[in-house]
């Protein structure tokens, strides 16, 4: 069984970023939000390890109210 890398493992995270950033330029709300869910199931398929895709779904969730809530 995989595990989830959690991590640094992109050569240059801030040039990732940017890239990230840039591909939402232009669009709307709706349309960030549709891109970034295409991007995930993207990702998901080329992992394709269904215990890893959960572990990943885990960590993601883990505070995200808490912090959302905290936020503002």
């Amino acid at each position: 069984m995989n595990k989830l890398n959690i991590e640094s493992n992109i050569a240059d995270p801030d040039a990732f970023y940017e890239s990230l950033i840039d591909a939402h330029n232009g669009l709307t709300e709706e349309e960030s939000h549709f891109m970034n869910a295409k991007l995930v199931l993207l990702l998901a398929n080329h992992i394709g390890d269904a215990d890893v895709l959960r572990e990943a779904l885990a960590q993601a969730r883990a505070g995200v109210q808490s912090s959302v809530s905290g936020a503002v």
